[in-house]
């Protein structure tokens, strides 16, 4: 048989070229679509007045408190507002944990020569007698040292976590997972040893006054065992440290009157947007709800849960009909027990719900760099080749590893998790302070990183997962 090798190739060449154009037709539609987000968030968002409203008029959201259940309120009657296909309620019972009266704290060089020094009760932690605690320091870098100390030179004493967060790490979420240990797990080492409390460096970078608080835990330690434990501040930190090494006989004295409480029902607030195509394949966008009591919550996590509803009205106002479907989830209980984020898995394990990605905002309400994902090689592969995408808005750090703690119960051997990563270097000046307030976050940043979290939803909308596409 003879062949025309020219009408072969022709041929060739043409499906080459309609493959080119279909390519290039995709990408100029997704940049069409993600520009088209972008100047919605920048130009119309609503992030920053739904964080307003939450930091000014409703405050601090500790798990169980009347601000938790105002927050709840609000935030499901703005999203009743958007015309979704649904919105509801998920009910779990979170801790109620109460600091009370404020803290108080000094240490003494000779008798009656007193130095005040600002300090916060560490959430969950017990409180002290009701006179305080007052005693000899030791400081320790950690609880490895801890531990070489031995009950000898701790009994009776106020352990002094003092190591800080490595200023050396240009990520300072690493620096803080390096240093979170002894805030985590310092009370419950140092009561074996016989310590009457603990106090611990804040998990700060910058030297201040303002002393941060965080969740702390005794595990099955007896409550007759448990000792109190509070956060100082790192300015205070340093001075008690200089303090102890030019007499090592000084006092430490601190009173606190936190208190634990039964359980108490909160809720998940929920809505989302019904998919076209593969209703029955569900990503999910979400942050924290609640927050801890010293400040207002704006960057922890105020900022993550307004720019995930913002997800969802920027895709309204667009136009934009999913194949998918997409839920904002704003997550109950994260700081001092990741109850809400257990027990939506929970029921979605329950209702065999096929999410196929998740996308967690709560790193704070800054410049968004790009994100990390927790997911295969093969689908990460997938996910730098949107990379470009990002380039022109600076958002187009794609990282392998990592994603967000109330998403994570979610995690399969098929879905894919993300986090939002903003710009870490300011994050834990406010962390967990009385200075993570409205006024330190900006417009700007918080829309930017609500467009960017809206572009990934939209491609993973659009294109589904290495698993979803071979079913």
């Amino acid at each position: 048989m003879k062949i025309n090798y020219k009408v072969k190739d022709k041929i060739g060449l043409l499906a080459l070229l309609l493959f080119l154009a279909g390519t290039v037709q995709a990408q100029n539609k997704d940049e069409i679509q993600i520009r088209k987000i972008y100047d919605t968030a920048l130009e119309d968002g609503k992030a920053y007045d739904w964080l307003n409203y939450l930091s000014n008029q409703i405050g601090g959201r500790l798990s169980g408190s009347i601000q938790a259940e105002q927050a709840v309120n609000y935030t499901k009657s703005q999203l009743d507002s958007l015309g979704l296909d649904r919105v509801w309620l998920q009910p779990v019972m979170v801790p109620k944990w109460v600091r009370g009266t404020p803290e108080f704290a000094y240490f003494e060089t000779t008798p009656g020569v007193t130095t005040n020094v600002p300090i916060t009760a560490l959430g969950g932690s017990v409180p002290t007698p009701q006179k305080g605690v007052k005693a000899k320091i030791i400081e320790v870098q950690g609880l490895e040292e801890l531990e070489s100390l031995g009950r000898e030179k701790i009994q009776g004493k106020i352990v002094f976590y003092n190591r800080p967060m490595d200023a050396k790490l240009i990520n300072t979420f690493s620096a803080y997972s390096g240093a979170v240990d002894q805030r985590g797990r310092g009370a419950v080492a140092a009561s074996k040893y016989g310590a009457l409390g603990v106090i611990v460096r804040s998990m700060n970078l910058r030297l201040d006054d303002f002393p941060h608080t965080g969740g702390m835990g005794y595990g099955d330690l007896p409550e007759a065992e448990r000792i109190p434990a509070a956060a100082i501040s790192t300015n205070a930190a340093d001075l008690l440290s200089t303090a102890v090494k030019l007499n090592p006989e000084i006092l430490f004295y601190f009173k606190q009157n936190c208190k634990q409480f039964p359980d108490v029902q909160s809720f998940n607030v929920i809505g989302e947007i019904k998919g076209s195509t593969y209703p029955d394949e569900i990503l999910v966008v979400g942050g924290h709800l609640d927050s801890w009591d010293l400040g207002d919550g704006s960057h922890d996590d105020g900022a993550g849960c307004v720019q995930s509803m913002e997800v969802l009205r920027i895709l309204k106002k667009t136009g934009y009909q999913p194949k998918r479907t997409i839920r904002a989830v704003l997550f109950m209980n994260e700081e001092n027990g990741l109850r809400g984020g257990k027990k939506y898995a929970e029921v979605a394990l329950a209702n065999k719900e096929n999410h196929i990605f998740a996308l967690e905002s709560d790193s704070g309400g800054f410049t968004p760099r790009g994100f990390s994902f927790d997911t295969t090689d093969a689908s990460f592969e997938q996910v730098k080749s949107w990379a470009h995408l990002f380039e022109p808005y600076l958002t187009n750090l794609f990282t392998k590893g990592g994603s967000g703690a109330d998403i994570g119960p979610l995690k399969n051997e098929t879905m894919v998790l993300a986090g939002l990563r903003p710009d870490s270097q300011r994050y834990f000046d406010y962390h967990h302070a009385e200075n993570d307030t409205f006024e330190h976050v900006n417009k700007r940043e918080l829309e930017l990183g609500a467009a960017a979290m809206t572009s990934l939803i939209y491609l993973f909308d659009a294109y589904g997962t290495d698993v979803s596409k071979g079913k």
